[in-house]
Formats: C-alpha cells, structure tokens, sequence
C-alpha cells in the first residue's frame, strides 16, 4: 500500500498536468469528496483505488509511488517554488541526468517549467528546443490537453525567434486539436494561430479566427476577452482598418483593471502604444499616454525585456514626433545591454537605428540597411513587418528631402 501524504501529492500533480478537475478523474466508480480526502492525505488508497486512478490517468501505477528521493522531483519542487527563473539550471541539470525511471507525468512538468524559464529570460532559442523535446514526450503520453498547450507555447516561441512558418504550423495543430477541449485551450490555441497568420499576411483568415476568438470569449469576458479584443486590434491595424482598431483597443484597454493582473495590464499598454505608432497616421498622443502608464508598472513588475520595449517604443514615438536627439538617447540606453527583444522588435530597433542615420547624413548606408532588413523579414515569412520597414524607408527619405529643403 502506498503511503500518504506522498501519494496524495502525486495523484494532484498527475492530475493538474493533464488540466483535469476532480470529477473527470473519479468517473462513476468515485465520488468526489472521496478523491479529495485521497489527495489531501485524509484517506490511504487500496491496491483496488490505485489501480483504478492509474486507469482513469493512464499512468502505470508505479506513477504514484514515493519520489522523494528522486533528484529530478526535488529540482522540480525547487522551481515549482522559486520566485525566479534561477533554479532552471537545477532542473536542466536533473532532466539531463534522469534516466528516463521518473514517471512521464513528472518528466512533463520538469519540461514545461524549464520551458517557461528560458522565456522569462528571452532565451527563445533554449525554449523552442525545450518545448521540441516536450512535444515528444506530449506524443508519448498520448494526452490532447498537453499536445495542444504545447504546440501552442511551441507557436509563440517561434513567433519571437522570427519563424513564421513553424508558428503557423505549430498552431495549426494545436487549433486542430482544441475543439473538444476546454475553452482556455481553444482560446489560447486561436489566438497563436491569428498571429502568426497577422503576421505571415494571410490577413482574410486571421480575420475569420480573431471574429471567431471574440465570438467564444465574448459571453465569459474577463481576460480571455481582453486578450482576443487585443488580437482583434493587431489584425486590424494590418488591415488597414484604424476606426476598428482603435475601438477593439480602447475596448480591451477599458476591460481590465490593474487590480485585475498588473503585468497584463501593462503588457497590453506597451501594444496598445505599439499598435497606434503603427496606424497611419501615427497615433502619437494616443500612444505617449499609454507609455506614460505602462511605465510604472514596467518599473515595478515588468523584466528586462519589458524595459527594453518601453524603450524601444518610447524611441520610435519621438522620432515619429522629430525629437531626434531623444530618439537616439533612448537608443544609445540599450547600448552595453543584452538585447532580450523578440526577432520582431529587434529589427525594429535597427530599422530606427537606420532612420537616425539617415537623418544624419548617412543616407546610402541607412537606405541599404533598411533595404536588407526588408529582406530578412520577408525571407522568415514575416510579411506584414517587411512591408512595414518598406513605409518605413519611403516615410525616411521623404523626411529627409523636406529637410534639406
């Protein structure tokens, strides 16, 4: 007979790893009330109960069995608790040295929390490898709920590493699998697959998905509908529709309160800013007044990468505004810094970069830097940022011809 508490601890994580609530995992042969004494530690299971939940988990029943001595289980409590990413060394350190014994369960969990920590530090290329091994081992264990959250995070992360036709087919997949699934999943499956489509130019059917994500969120609302409006709002600008992205903004800007979730309030502001510099023409009030209250809350909760966006925006909106002097003094504060900006905004620091030279007289060297990086963005499928830095080059010169009269 299995000990409690151990076992109760393990039949839980079992459980959430599969985004399961207790009803699902007791059936018809379990009551609630019963699963949760289990878990708790108040009852001690039976061979009879054990064999039955490794059923309903599909685990082998050594799955419930004490790892308190495994390394791998003591990393994966350190970074479960852990108020930073640091321990993530620990748990790398752990999975390498594993040998495949720790239960499929614990090796996912291990996985997804080492995923996690590399994008918290922008380590995309660390997380895209992390969540590749993830995929393999969702496979394995053959269950819907984790192949779906995977290639989602498998989407974003390739997303930032500026790849946009695995982001369109990692969240293909994802999509395709979701529909029976709980609406987090489906919602949160949508939303990669509408940005990597914004993104890749197929905006007719980014703009079915994000009307189909506001259709689903709309009568829950909370921040699954703040996220899908948001969507909604880049697909939008893309279009060409401003009207209607300054309405879907302003309606997810008004939906959520700092009290509700501070880093997704201020995550939201540093878009919303982003997208209005976008509009034509720019938005530049609209989005002084957004960088103005994200900054804040930057300060207060946001990392490193946070701050460099800010930065980086707070660059684009002067230049934009022809404060020159200060759009390369919020340049230069990212000089010495290791720049944590998706593939995305990276190029977007160097296309201003571009600009500012040009506006100093180093016209052939700024045009063909733009030029070049044009390119790069359409070689990686991004096809609306390539357009974009192509406006980009044509708003420069023209600048730069009214300025020399």
């Amino acid at each position: 007979m299995l000990e409690q508490p151990h076992f109760g601890e393990r039949l839980k994580a079992l459980r959430l790893s599969r985004g399961l609530s207790q009803a699902a995992v007791a059936g018809d042969e379990m009551s609630t009330p019963y699963l949760s004494r289990l878990e708790s530690g108040a009852r001690r299971p039976t061979p009879r109960v054990v064999s039955y939940l490794a059923e309903r988990l599909q685990v082998s029943p050594r799955a419930f069995e004490n790892m308190q001595d495994s390394p791998l289980a003591q990393a994966l409590a350190s970074a479960s608790s852990a108020r930073d990413a640091a321990p993530s060394r620990e748990l790398a350190a752990a999975l390498r040295a594993e040998d495949h014994s720790a239960p499929a369960a614990t090796r996912w969990q291990a996985l997804w929390l080492l995923a996690r920590a590399h994008g918290m530090q922008a380590q995309h290329a660390e997380e895209y490898k992390v969540l590749t091994e993830l995929a393999a081992l969702s496979d394995e264990m053959g269950i819907p709920e984790l192949r779906v959250r995977t290639n989602t995070a498998l989407a974003h992360s390739a997303r930032s590493l500026g790849d946009i036709t695995k982001a369109c087919e990692h969240a293909a997949a994802a999509v395709s699998e979701a529909g029976v699934l709980s609406l987090p999943d489906r919602t949160a499956a949508l939303d990669a697959l509408i940005s990597a489509q914004a993104e890749a130019g197929q905006l007719a059917q980014a703009r079915a998905r994000a009307d189909e994500l506001i259709t689903l969120t709309g009568p829950g609302g909370g921040t699954a509908l703040t996220r899908a409006l948001w969507t909604s709002a880049t697909v939008a600008i893309r279009q060409g529709e401003p009207i209607r992205a300054r309405a879907d903004l302003e309606r997810a800007l008004a939906s959520l309160s700092s009290h509700d979730d501070l880093e997704l309030w201020m995550r939201l502001r540093l878009a919303a800013a982003s997208l209005l510099l976008q509009i034509t023409p720019p938005q530049t009030e609209a989005a002084k007044a957004r960088l103005a209250e994200s900054e804040p809350a930057v300060n207060l909760v946001g990392t490193e990468q946070n701050r460099q966006e800010l930065a980086l925006l707070q660059a684009q909106l002067a230049l934009k505004e022809g404060r020159y002097d200060e759009a390369r003094r919020r340049c230069a504060s990212l000089d010495g810094r290791e720049i944590q900006l998706s593939f995305r905004d990276r190029i977007r620091l160097q296309a201003l970069q571009s600009m500012l030279g040009i506006l100093d007289g180093q016209t052939e060297a700024g045009v063909i830097q733009l030029q070049q990086l044009a390119q790069q963005a359409y070689d990686s499928q991004n096809i609306e940022l390539a357009a974009e830095l192509w406006r980009e080059l044509a708003i420069g010169l023209t600048a730069l011809r009214e300025q020399t009269g």
